[in-house]
């Protein structure tokens, strides 16, 4: 009887891990063999032909590949770049609502136009459970649980102040704005002219927007200084046009420019006395320290600062070597004789 029992349980025994086992699709490992939790964070920049995006890009990268191998056997961090080539804000705000309906674990945007995606961002927070936090260009009315990036009102008073001292306190700025609907270029501009206002001898001309590319914005500003033989100065809230050489060529003598922005191609600015100055954002660190906040609040259950603040970084013919030697450990291609330089 004991031995026919001892023989009903094992059955049964085996049928159990049958049944289990059979729970498991063909194909793939059952739960015994399952691997660290997977979590996929959906990065949307504002145009991937921008190079600062791109550096955003590759700081996510690392620091999704740093937390992975820190967590390892426990969670593997994955980024998910889905970045429209050219900025299209319609565009961001479907691909959050994409994210958000396949449940990826956290969504990361550079905002294009803040009033278009703040519904769809609402959308993923409250419909999805899906958290969204904002790098570089804020929505800030929108259920965002963080920003990091730069204070733009201060970045253009910054700009402002550091052209004024350039231009001796007086002369016609034009102001270089991107695109029109971006919500961090408008107070970067609104920075301008707050600042603008400390120098009796400064007379600001116009604000002069362009589709962001290289090549647009290079073409604007050659336009607008062909038909202003007044203008001095240039307060650029963004250095789009200074990724091409297109100005270098023609530039006129006595007309200085202050940009936010300091990658490699832009440096010869600086280096021929056109720039006296660049304010370098810390862009590998927009992806990287997102990145770093995500993982906080989605997997360590952590409480992150709504707002993260970062420094910008004045850029001039004294420090050129030491921050080019930073855009190189970023892995950006930086031209030897900057690397050289002191």
């Amino acid at each position: 009887m004991k031995s026919r029992t001892r023989g009903l349980v094992g059955a049964a025994c085996l049928l159990a891990v049958s049944i289990v086992a059979g729970c498991a699709k063909e194909g793939e490992p059952g739960p015994a063999a399952e691997g660290p939790k997977k979590l996929v964070f959906g990065l949307i920049a504002k145009s991937s032909t921008n190079p600062v995006f791109q550096a955003a890009r590759e700081g996510a990268r690392v620091r999704a590949a740093e937390l992975s191998k820190e967590y390892a056997g426990k969670v593997e961090v994955v980024i998910d770049w889905q970045t429209p080539a050219e900025e299209d804000a319609e565009r961001q705000a479907n691909i959050v609502r994409q994210l958000a309906n396949k449940q990826e674990d956290a969504i990361i945007i550079s905002c294009s136009d803040a009033n278009a995606v703040t519904d769809a961002i609402n959308f993923a927070v409250e419909q999805k459970g899906v958290p969204v936090m904002c790098f570089d260009s804020d929505a800030a009315a929108s259920k965002r649980f963080a920003f990091y990036g730069v204070d733009d009102i201060e970045t253009g008073k910054l700009v402002m102040k550091r052209l004024a001292e350039a231009m001796n306190g007086k002369g016609v700025v034009a102001i270089l704005a991107g695109n029109q609907n971006a919500p961090n270029l408008q107070k970067r501009v609104e920075g301008v002219r707050i600042a603008a206002k400390d120098y009796p001898g400064i007379t600001i001309k116009e604000v002069y927007y362009h589709v962001e590319t290289p090549e647009d914005a290079a073409n604007r500003v050659m336009q607008v200084m062909k038909s202003n033989e007044d203008i001095a100065g240039w307060a650029m809230v963004g250095g789009w046009p200074l990724f091409t050489d297109a100005l270098l060529k023609n530039w006129r003598p006595g007309v200085a420019v202050v940009a936010v922005d300091a990658l490699p191609a832009q440096l010869p600015y600086v280096e021929q006395g056109i720039a006296p100055v660049l304010l370098a954002q810390q862009i590998f660190h927009w992806g990287y320290v997102s990145v770093d906040l995500a993982f906080k609040k989605v997997y360590l259950k952590e409480k992150v600062p709504e707002r993260n603040i970062a420094d910008l970084v004045p850029v001039t013919k004294e420090n050129l070597g030491d921050w080019a030697r930073k855009l190189k450990a970023w892995n950006f291609d930086v031209p030897q004789k900057y690397l050289d330089r002191p």
